[in-house]
């Protein structure tokens, strides 16, 4: 049997030891994981921010200068004269060098103006071309001439001679006469391979993707893709879900950052940032893949697992070994622990027994024989426990006290984990006069016998229950005092909300003649007159309660407010009477007010105030009768109160 239950407790060890380095690996997997995340979220959001500045950075020149020169009245006047030198080398030269000096100026690598009035195309070098409607390549022209935008910006092979059509970014700006008509389109023009060597620079450092999109959602520049081929980011990353909240998203100097799946498969998510840049009319957007760092965790998981299973292993080999050797010396200690644990307690109780709670038996010649002296000798323990319940322990605490100490529930608390009972109770050793009593229960388990035992001590404590009853009872009448009779009123409250009660208040009329008159002696003799007239006109279990010097309450269960009324009338009519007392006497009459519960309110507040108003009433009426709160009449409306 020990070996047996040694077996459980290994087994018992070796589960919890396993579950707790699986609960912690997992948890510790789970916070680095999410730690992962925050950073991919941090990478992304700085990136984007990073690549935002530097475009912004870069573009602003290109896209003022652009603007400067649309602005500028020389050119503007310049080109208006233009149809009036058609032939004329010394306005190609004039244009050329303009163009040629904000080159060399601000380093751009290309710098051009069309003429709207005809179509030439001019550059640093002079004239290049002569645009045409019908030729894709100059769209961009003939798209912002038609266009409400003051500039615009395309990607574009640099068509100019000796350019090598190298991909460029472009920046157009409109020059308007004074009238408003548009006398041409000036602008500069960057080579793309920059921008793409900035975007390769942040993804190679931080292991993202990042691109420029058009309105339209096509990639204007990236490290794969650029504009002069359409390619529409959302279908190449398989993004069509969160495409209208990419583009959408015109928020300056703000962010859009969304963890999103991918359309054909769910279980890799992408952290992704987009920023929408208005001085381009581009969307910069940043992504990072969580499938490289899932893997990396999945592989770290197998190995950490593998470790784990070797360290557990080891440590039950170790536990198992330490208890073999140990649980011999461990029980013993125990035994000994509790047999000191008996002798330190019989100094503190009256009486001590022990029980076999699992072989439902007693233990010792000394519980034995206080079994036989009440007449459960050879009785299971849970039968005798019935038969001294009987016997000894005032009625209504006999369900209590065998339900407590029942082996059954023993065995249940100690599964729970609770090893002390204890149980108040009232008995008599003679059948009849009864005292107070307690038993406290340790309940614990013996290896010697594999069962478990219940030590059981017994103490009387009717001093310490007169202490308690004095601190709610008032000492003169043995009434409830004020913060008492509050509390068990609200406690029947709020235990039987459905119920009709009547509160009662009672002032006696003038007592403070008595003591005038007569020494406050005399005055303590009609207080306890007073209640003993009280209490006779009322059950035990109602709530009778000394609320102020002259002041008392009561508080009871009514069927209603007529049987309230006559209750009043009686105790008035009770209350008016002479108190003798050698060769002294008074006459005593008392104010009554009364709520009723719940046309009066349902808090122990409400009740109160009611009854005291009530009481007031009566006072002005003259005393020595009671009042009625009645709050509403049938109509709604409040009514004077029902005075008698």
């Amino acid at each position: 049997m020990k070996n047996n239950r040694l077996f459980k407790t290994n087994a018992v060890i070796s589960l919890i030891l396993l579950i707790g380095f699986a609960l912690t690996a997992a948890l510790s997997y789970h916070a680095n994981y999410r730690t992962s995340l925050d950073s991919m979220e941090q990478i992304s959001t700085l990136t984007a921010d990073g690549i935002c500045y530097q475009l912004t950075a870069m573009f602003t020149k290109p896209v003022n200068v652009s603007l400067t020169m649309s602005h500028d009245s020389l050119l503007r006047e310049h080109l208006s004269k233009e149809t009036e030198y058609l032939e004329d080398e010394k306005y190609v030269d004039t244009t050329r060098n303009y163009l040629d000096t904000y080159r060399e100026k601000y380093g751009f690598d290309s710098v051009f103006l069309v003429s709207a009035a005809t179509s030439r195309y001019y550059n640093f070098n002079g004239i290049d071309r002569v645009l045409t409607e019908d030729s894709p390549e100059n769209a961009w022209y003939y798209d912002l001439l038609k266009s409400d935008a003051e500039y615009s910006m395309n990607v574009d092979n640099d068509e100019v001679e000796g350019a090598d059509n190298v991909l460029t970014v472009f920046v157009n700006c409109k020059v308007k006469a004074g009238d408003g008509s548009i006398l041409g389109i000036v602008g500069v023009g960057i080579r793309i391979d920059y921008l793409e060597e900035l975007l390769r620079t942040y993804e190679d450092k931080f292991n993202v993707t990042a691109g420029l999109l058009g309105e339209d959602g096509t990639i204007e520049i990236s490290t794969a893709h650029n504009g002069h081929v359409k390619t529409d980011w959302f279908e190449l990353n398989g993004r069509h879900n969160i495409r209208g909240q990419i583009l959408d998203w015109r928020e300056k100097n703000t962010n859009l950052e969304i963890w999103a799946d991918k359309e054909e498969s769910g279980k890799e998510r992408s952290y992704i940032v987009a920023r929408y840049i208005p001085e381009l009319n581009w969307h910069l957007v940043v992504e990072q893949n969580t499938g490289q760092l899932l893997h990396g965790i999945r592989i770290q998981i197998i190995l950490t697992g593998i470790l784990l299973i070797i360290i557990v292993v080891s440590v039950l080999l170790i536990i198992t070994a330490v208890i073999r050797n140990f649980n011999k010396q461990i029980t013993e200690l125990m035994e000994e622990r509790q047999e000191s644990f008996v002798r330190a307690t019989e100094q503190l109780y009256d009486n001590i027994y022990e029980l076999n709670i699992t072989k439902n038996c007693s233990v010792g010649k000394r519980t034995r024989e206080y079994f036989k002296s009440l007449g459960a000798n050879d009785l299971p323990y849970s039968e005798g426990l019935r038969v001294i319940a009987d016997k000894q322990i005032k009625e209504e605490f006999r369900e209590g006290y065998v339900s407590t100490f029942d082996p059954p529930n023993v065995i249940r608390e100690y599964e729970r984990g609770n090893h002390h009972l204890r149980y108040d109770f009232q008995m008599s050793e003679d059948a009849d006069k009864y005292f107070w009593m307690r038993i406290d229960a340790y309940v614990f388990y013996s290896a010697e016998d594999d069962s478990i035992h219940m030590f059981t001590y017994r103490k009387n404590i009717e001093e310490e229950k007169k202490i308690q009853i004095q601190a709610v009872l008032d000492e003169m009448t043995r009434f409830y005092s004020k913060r008492e009779t509050e509390r068990l009123i609200e406690t029947v409250l709020s235990g039987t909300p459905g119920g009709r009660y009547a509160f009662f208040i009672f002032d006696i009329d003038n007592f403070k003649q008595a003591n005038d008159c007569y020494g406050h002696r005399f005055g303590d003799f009609c207080i306890k007159e007073f209640s003993s007239i009280i209490r006779k006109h009322f059950r035990e279990k109602d709530i009778l309660g000394r609320i102020g010097g002259d002041e008392f309450a009561a508080f009871i269960p009514v069927p209603d407010i007529g049987w309230a009324r006559k209750k009043a009338g009686e105790l008035a009519e009770a209350l008016n009477t002479v108190i003798e007392n050698q060769d002294r006497s008074w006459q005593m009459s008392v104010s009554i007010g009364v709520a009723v519960y719940p046309e009066a309110g349902t808090l122990f507040e409400e009740l109160y105030g009611n009854a005291d108003k009530a009481l007031y009433e009566t006072k002005i009426r003259g005393r020595n009768g009671f009042t009625i709160f009645q709050p509403y009449d049938e109509k709604g409306q409040e009514t004077e109160l029902e005075n008698e």
